[in-house]
Order: C-alpha cells, then sequence, then structure tokens
C-alpha cells in the first residue's frame, strides 16, 4: 500500500497517517532507518565499486524508498568519473546488460537480473564542481539524498525532514525550467507516495506548464501512465488540470471542462469523466476481490454488492485477460483506463442544443476515437495500445443500445463480440463504468 505518514515514534507516524488519510485505519511498519541499505544486490554493488575504488553516491528513488521502507526496484549512482566505463565494468562482473542512455552526457544503465527479477543500475557523471551542486541541480529534496559506499548520508537539502513530513519540495527555482517533465513528476510522485507539494512547488509547476511541449512525447508518456495507474486517479487528474498541465498533455481532455450535458447527467463532461474512471476503479476492484468501499460514484451499498456479486463468476477471466501485456509493461487494463479518460473527447466538437432545450452530442462516438488516436501518436504509444483505445471509444454506446431492448439475444451478443473483437471485454466495462458515473449528485 502506500505509506500515508512517517514519525521517529509510533505516535508520530500514525498521527502523520492520520492526517494524510483521515478516514482511512492505518498499519504501522517499523524499521530500522538503515536496514535497506542491507539488500543483497546492493551489498554487491557497493562492494564492487569499493574494488574498483570508485568515487560514487547512491542518489534518488533508491535512498528515497529505502529511508520510506518502500522495496526496492533499481539503483542510481552518480560518478565523480567516467560512468560509462564503470556502467562497463559492472555489467561484465554482473554478467549484466550494458545500455547507453545518453553517451553526450556520459549515462548509462546496466540490466541486472536478481532473485528472479530485473533491476535498472544507473550511473551518471556528477553534474557541477563537487556533490553539493550536483545534489542542488536534482528535482525534489527527497530525491536529492545521497549515501556513499560505507553508508553515510549527505542531505545537504533536508530532504529526509520532507519524507518523514510527508512533503514534495522543489530542489530549486529552476526545477522544472531544467527539466519541464519533472512538473508531471510532482503530480505523479505525489500520486504515488501519497504526499503534498509545498506551495512554492505548485506556484513553480504552474509557472512552466507551459514548457511541457518541449519534453519528448515518450517521457511525457511514461510519467503520465503512471499517473494514471495510481489509486484515485480522478483527484490527480484534477491536480494536473489545476496545476494548468492537462492543457498541454491532454488538451483534448482538457476542453471537456465547463461543456454541460441535460438530465440524466449530473455534471459537465470533464467531471463526468473523472467520476468515470473512478468507476472502472471501483469495478476492477470487485473484479480483484477487494472489499474495499467505493470511492464513487455515490450509489446505493446495494449497487456494489450486487455487482460484485455478478461479477465473480468472471473474474478470474476477466482479471487474465486485462493482464495482458500490449506494449512494454503496459497492459490492456492501462489501456482500458487510458480510454476511459478518453471516451467522451469527441462531445465538445458535436454539442447541440435541439429545439426542446436539450443538449446532443450526435455522432461524437465518431469524432472522438480519431481524436485519441490522434494525441496517442503524439504520445508515442503503440500501434496496439491505440486500436484498443479507438475501438473501445468507437463503440463505448454499443452496449447500452444493445440493453434498450427486452434485452440482447444469445445471436447480438455473439455479433457484438465477433465485431470487437478481442477488445469487446472492455468495451462493456467502459460502457458499465460510463452508466454508473452518469448518476450521483
Amino acid at each position: 500500500g502506500q505509506v500515508a505518514g512517517v514519525g521517529h515514534s509510533a505516535d508520530e507516524a500514525r498521527l502523520a497517517a492520520q492526517c494524510a488519510r483521515p478516514k482511512e485505519k492505518a498499519k504501522l511498519r517499523f524499521i530500522t532507518v538503515d536496514d535497506w541499505q542491507d539488500h543483497p544486490l546492493l551489498r554487491r554493488l557497493r562492494g564492487f565499486l569499493k574494488y574498483r575504488h570508485a568515487d560514487v553516491l547512491l542518489v534518488g528513488g533508491a535512498v528515497r524508498d529505502g529511508l520510506l521502507g518502500r522495496p526496492l526496484h533499481d539503483f542510481d549512482f552518480t560518478v565523480n568519473g567516467d560512468a560509462t566505463a564503470l556502467a562497463a565494468a559492472v555489467a561484465r562482473a554482473f554478467h549484466g546488460a550494458f545500455v547507453p542512455l545518453d553517451p553526450g552526457r556520459n549515462i548509462a544503465r546496466v540490466v541486472v537480473r536478481h532473485a528472479g527479477r530485473r533491476f535498472d543500475v544507473d550511473f551518471a557523471q556528477r553534474q557541477g564542481d563537487d556533490w553539493l551542486a550536483d545534489l542542488q541541480a536534482r528535482d525534489f529534496t527527497v530525491n536529492a539524498i545521497a549515501v556513499d559506499l560505507d553508508g553515510r548520508y549527505l542531505d545537504p537539502l533536508s530532504g529526509r525532514d520532507d519524507l518523514a513530513a510527508g512533503l514534495l519540495r522543489a530542489a530549486s527555482e529552476n526545477a522544472f525550467r531544467n527539466d519541464p517533465l519533472r512538473t508531471l513528476r510532482a503530480v505523479r510522485l505525489a500520486a504515488e507516495l501519497g504526499f503534498t507539494a509545498t506551495p512554492d512547488t505548485l506556484a513553480w509547476i504552474r509557472r512552466d506548464a507551459h514548457l511541457v511541449p518541449r519534453v519528448s512525447g515518450e517521457r511525457v508518456r511514461d510519467e503520465f501512465v503512471r499517473i494514471l495507474a495510481a489509486p484515485d486517479a480522478a483527484r490527480h487528474l484534477t491536480l494536473l488540470a489545476e496545476l494548468n498541465l492537462l492543457d498541454h498533455v491532454l488538451p483534448e481532455c482538457a476542453a471537456l471542462r465547463g461543456v454541460e450535458q441535460s438530465p440524466p447527467h449530473q455534471w459537465d463532461v470533464w467531471t463526468h469523466t473523472c467520476t468515470a474512471v473512478t468507476a472502472i476503479e471501483s469495478v476492477l476492484a470487485c473484479l480483484a476481490g477487494r472489499e474495499e468501499a467505493p470511492r464513487a460514484p455515490p450509489l446505493p451499498a446495494w449497487t456494489w454488492t450486487s455487482l460484485q456479486k455478478r461479477l465473480a463468476p468472471l473474474a478470474e477471466d476477466l482479471m487474465t485477460h486485462l493482464n495482458q501485456v500490449l506494449s512494454d509493461t503496459r497492459t490492456r487494463r492501462q489501456g482500458l483506463k487510458l480510454a476511459v479518460l478518453l471516451h467522451d473527447v469527441g462531445k465538445p466538437q458535436t454539442q447541440s442544443v435541439g429545439d426542446d432545450g436539450r443538449i446532443h452530442f450526435y455522432r461524437h462516438e465518431q469524432v472522438g476515437p480519431e481524436l485519441a488516436a490522434e494525441r496517442l501518436r503524439a504520445l508515442r504509444f503503440s500501434n496496439a495500445e491505440i486500436e484498443q483505445v479507438q475501438t473501445i471509444v468507437a463503440h463505448h454506446m454499443r452496449p447500452v443500445h444493445l440493453s434498450e431492448s427486452k434485452g440482447p439475444t444469445r445471436r447480438a451478443i455473439y455479433r457484438f463480440f465477433k465485431a470487437m473483437g478481442d477488445a469487446g471485454v472492455e468495451v462493456v466495462l467502459l460502457s458499465l463504468a460510463d452508466q454508473l458515473a452518469v448518476y450521483g449528485k
């Protein structure tokens, strides 16, 4: 689960967790601060680097996550010297794969297997004249904590204090100008860690949000996918909108704000979309057999009890389908969530008002798929992912039309899944989330 609070005592940690998540019951976990440094792979790496007399520091996410008691996935080393040559030596010694990431900036990666899983070990040349300059040039104070090969900390920006307080603080006023992707990383870290960005950090993100288009589509995609995959994604999508980032990452979604709809809809298109994202999270929780209370929409409890009962016999097969990888490490489940976010992007262009004063969106399911595909191409999603999202968005109204009569016949159901192909399951689940998100006030 997410880290809700950190403290130097049980009472301090429990109070921090209650303030951050007042409606949830926190579980205490006691760790010795430096236990994480006993990770077997890290011990081996440090031993080898000492043998090489390498002038390096362990920095970034591994130090942060270790101090938070989170699992370690990757290691980042900053090198005072030739980082690429050192990475090559590590690759040979650990029988790993050597991957040059940015030869011009002397950055390389070693991919190694340990305990049955993959670890990325990155090496980058130190920036600036000394370690202080390097750490001051990083993105956030919680990522500017370093550890030397003897396990001693270098924390000039008081990142450990911000970890204990659950705060995300920019390392400098120019942090986002130096790399605009950090604006999205701030939202992603807030989503994954449950941290709160400081007022200055939020102000600097708003100021520099317009610089995001300078970043490559692949890098923006990778951060955004992790934001959308985090629990309670609607809250973080709302934060993207408040920080003016949505306009530059998904302008088609930004255009949904303030687009009114007639009853039975209760909200504008953007609020409905965010509610649908939350609804699909609740549906997926039902499939996973989790008994957590749905965060939204605010429907009667029996709705979710009945839904879980009906989905239970299909849950294993549905989750197996949704966990299929479409591209790289991204799954059909992530594609479904992306389709939910984009399912109504055709509405702003197709809005009309009838003689009776009712608002209509004729053909929005025909306009939307191409808008979605164009944005996903700009973000460098794979053809398989784009095709999946296009199909889901194009046909998300079809289950509703099938149910408008006395109910679909077996023949109609057969024709539906034959036409939808592998995306038929996702179309039905999106349609379900869409309908759940219509009501609520």
